[in-house]
């Protein structure tokens, strides 16, 4: 007996390709991790909060290579937003990229956080080299109210 093709309101089973859809696609989210070799320039954007730091480098443009933050390294809590804690982050960051072919980033730190510097010199003992850091901290011109401040 053949197969016969679901109507609209019935589920395709799991594991079957959709119809219409290329033999060897099973129409989930699986699949291969893509490979990024040979990326040798990037950005490493630095966002320091009061509470985490986070260390993403990406290509030039714009596409993830790797990232770590305080929380994914290792630190819970209020250790999060030390100064050691970001430069770990960093470190983190860093030789994922560098196994990947990094040799130079630029820098873009953002935010108010105690592992800015840290975070910088971090990355540059990892061995990646630093053409350029910016601060792209948005600033408000008189935006929004702050909020009140704590009475403990």
């Amino acid at each position: 007996m053949a197969e016969a093709t679901p109507s609209p309101g019935q589920q395709q089973p799991q594991g079957t390709p959709a119809p219409g859809a290329p033999a060897g696609k099973t129409g989930g989210k699986g699949g291969r991790k893509k490979t990024r070799r040979g990326v040798t320039r990037g950005i490493a954007h630095i966002k320091s909060t009061f509470n985490n730091t986070i260390v993403t480098i990406t290509d030039m443009n714009g596409e993830v290579v790797a990232w770590a933050s305080a929380g994914t390294v290792g630190f819970k809590g209020a250790r999060k937003s030390t100064p050691f804690a970001a430069g770990r982050a960093a470190e983190a960051a860093a030789a994922a990229a560098r196994k990947l072919g990094m040799v130079e980033v630029e820098v873009r730190v953002k935010g108010p956080g105690a592992g800015r510097e840290q975070a910088i010199l971090q990355l540059q003992h990892a061995g990646l080299k630093i053409t350029s850091i910016e601060d792209v901290t948005p600033l408000p011109h008189n935006g929004c109210r702050p909020p009140k401040k704590r009475r403990v």
